[in-house]
């Protein structure tokens, strides 16, 4: 299990591996923590991509917990790339993962 600052490292080593092979969008995984309460890194992660979204790093995040046809983020995504209506956790509220659109 890494640690926060590991795993932001790694977010960020990954985002720009992402970025070099013109890839659109990624679904991070990054847990939600052992209790299910929330967990640090998920917390700083979210905080990581809201950031990056807000200074044009990344075009923009969908959590989990909203990755949803009635989201109305993810309802664009999904008309923008239908083979994202095959994904596994769509409608889920699946709180351990982020979908980044690079």
């Amino acid at each position: 299990m890494p640690l926060v600052r590991e795993a932001l490292q790694r977010l960020d080593r990954e985002l720009s591996l992402a970025r070099q092979e013109n890839t659109k969008l990624m679904k991070i995984v990054h847990g939600y923590g052992s209790t299910g309460e929330g967990g640090d890194i998920r917390i700083a992660v979210q905080k990581r991509l809201v950031e990056m979204t807000q200074s044009g790093q990344i075009r923009g995040c969908v959590f989990g917990e909203n990755w949803s046809k009635s989201d109305e983020a993810t309802w664009g995504l999904l008309q923008a790339y239908a083979e994202l209506k095959s994904d596994s956790d769509l409608g889920r509220r699946n709180r351990g993962i982020t979908i980044v659109l690079l």
